[in-house]
């Protein structure tokens, strides 16, 4: 059973006005799970991989929501352009560590022009591996943009 909170979004300012965005680039995650079952005769187990980008996930869900990613802001669409700040900000122990752990990211869209804040949210999750907790909490996040 996940204990998730809500995610805390903050809007600033309209985005409607914002068409692209600068996001930096990640490192791939990767988690894995396992686990180990049996009985007297004989011991079974599974276990999965998964990984992921974070930047390639926040670049997938703009763009889905209009937004055009951009490697260098031009002085012709820097009134235009967002840049995202993205990090993972906090981990939290789920029922004293017995229903795991959340992992919580926090993102921050700035004006590339003024440097002001246009949009802020945290998030968290909890899924099968780390991958999933991350990704989970970057779609909690931007749905709320």
């Amino acid at each position: 059973m996940c204990h998730k909170r809500k995610a805390n979004c903050k809007k600033y300012t309209d985005t409607d006005k914002y068409q692209f965005v600068e996001i930096p680039s990640t490192n791939n995650l990767n988690s894995s799970s396992g686990r180990i079952y049996g009985n007297q005769y004989r011991i079974y187990g599974s276990s999965q991989s998964k990984s992921m980008n974070p930047s390639s996930i926040i670049e997938g869900l703009l763009l889905k929501k209009g937004l055009t990613s951009v490697n260098n802001i031009t002085p012709k669409i820097i009134d235009k352009t967002l840049i995202v700040k993205y990090g993972e900000s906090g981990r939290r122990d789920v029922m004293g560590g017995l229903g795991g752990y959340t992992l919580e990211v926090t993102m921050k869209f700035i004006s590339a022009k003024t440097q002001e804040p246009v949009f802020l949210c945290t998030s968290e999750d909890q899924g099968e591996t780390e991958v999933d907790d991350i990704r989970d909490a970057i779609t909690r996040c931007l749905s709320g943009f």
